[in-house]
């Protein structure tokens, strides 16, 4: 397996670096193993210190990203007609996929951004949206959002670890992570509290 982390510090300083942070957020989109954070808040550290340039490492990992949530999306698709054949109509089943598809038609630029910032969560989001057909141009423009929103936010997680700390590279690093991690927690609890209030507020009354 590659080491990614390993591989982007070596390349530190060479053009070569945008075209591995392109390549891991790519994979990261669609493959739970592939850690992107790490690599990409690294590339922002030595961004503070001139090594690195920050707008490009922005822009190589949305774009990567970007294309990377397309790959489940398309997957869903593919397989959204065979998807419905196996859901008949009252089943539990069909009324869980009927319920997201209306989710998704209500708010599904919420549900698409804030899960962008959720490792696991993008994963099921993603495709979930093809499986239930969401139209390909909102979906294109959401995750468009999404994927510039979370490659600013974790570049800049580095970048501000780097000017904090210039004279120590592994502790910029670490309060880069550190503070990717609050700000994702953050957001997982806000999701929940929100999903929670909708599903009080959709609830019939006697």
């Amino acid at each position: 397996m590659i080491d990614w982390l390993r591989l982007a510090e070596s390349l530190i300083s060479s053009p070569w670096l945008y075209a591995v942070l392109a390549a891991v957020s790519f994979l990261d989109s669609f493959l739970p193993l592939i850690p992107s954070e790490p690599v990409v808040i690294v590339a922002g550290v030595y961004a503070a210190s001139g090594q690195t340039d920050i707008v490009l490492v922005i822009a190589a990992t949305t774009l990567g990203a970007f294309l990377g949530d397309m790959v489940p999306y398309t997957a869903g698709r593919l397989f959204d007609r065979r998807l419905l054949e196996r859901l008949p109509p009252g089943s539990k089943r069909r009324a869980a996929h009927d319920w997201f598809a209306r989710e998704l038609d209500a708010r599904g630029g919420f549900i698409l951004v804030t899960t962008r910032f959720i490792p696991v969560g993008r994963y099921l989001a993603t495709l979930s949206t093809g499986l239930v057909g969401f139209p390909l141009r909102k979906y294109a423009l959401f995750v468009a959002f999404a994927t510039a929103s979370w490659s600013a936010y974790t570049a800049l997680t580095g970048y501000l670890g780097g000017v904090l700390f210039q004279e120590n590279t592994l502790l910029a690093i670490a309060v880069g992570v550190g503070l990717a991690l609050v700000v994702t927690g953050f957001i997982e609890v806000v999701r929940r509290l929100r999903h929670r209030r909708n599903a009080v507020t959709e609830q019939p009354r006697p």
